[in-house]
């Protein structure tokens, strides 16, 4: 069993009762706190979402495979967005018990197949949405959410009152018009295994802790 935290921004929290991962940490570019990775796993889909600690159990900033705690890691280089070329963003495929899990930062919305075929049949998608010239926008995200086939979709990144972005975020609703689909609110999502997620396509509304 394992829980998902939604921290705002790219930031969430993978949970089981011996290992802890986060993904980009630094929430102070949006006007909240630093996330302290005590004891954690830190992936970063970008080097400057990391924050400096000597108490991370390990950093992953980068393509590669990883085991560590109860994770399962696989790094996937890709084209960050609107960059004109070079790989300076990761996407990441993690597997934990039996739940597969693809994680994507602000990354060009054009997968190619190698990319596609590297993250592999997932259960779970997180993916940010928010749009405005600096992520994916709800339509970008919508697409790749079709195309990697995930039935149960994390959308982060959007509109949040509450946060300083660099630019206007479009909001969940925005994009939930775009998937289609069922949706569910709750505070934490917690996964006893892949069996129990949804069987239809649904997008999981996260309240930011």
């Amino acid at each position: 069993m394992f829980e998902i935290e939604y921290k705002g921004a790219g930031t969430v929290v993978i949970a089981t009762k011996k290992s802890k991962l986060i993904s980009d940490p630094k929430l102070s570019l949006v006007g909240l706190k630093d996330i302290e990775p005590k004891d954690m796993t830190m992936v970063l889909t970008e080097d400057r979402f990391a924050v400096d600690s000597t108490q991370v159990k390990l950093k992953i900033d980068g393509p590669g495979e990883y085991e560590v705690g109860d994770f399962s890691i696989r790094g996937i280089p890709a084209q960050r967005h609107l960059d004109s070329e070079g790989f300076e963003s990761t996407i990441y495929r993690i597997e934990v018990g039996d739940t597969r899990i693809a994680l994507l930062g602000n990354i060009d919305p054009k997968l190619s197949e190698d990319q596609l075929e590297e993250i592999g049949i997932v259960d779970m998608l997180i993916l940010p949405i928010g749009g405005g010239g600096y992520t994916l926008d709800p339509t970008a995200a919508a697409q790749i959410a079709r195309k990697v086939d995930a039935k149960t979709v994390l959308p982060i990144h959007y509109a949040d009152s509450d946060l300083k972005y660099e630019v206007p975020q479009e909001e969940f609703d925005t994009f939930h018009k775009e998937l289609g689909g069922a949706v569910e609110e709750v505070e934490k999502l917690k996964v006893k295994s892949s069996s129990m997620l949804p069987q239809s396509l649904t997008a999981i509304k996260l309240a930011r802790s």
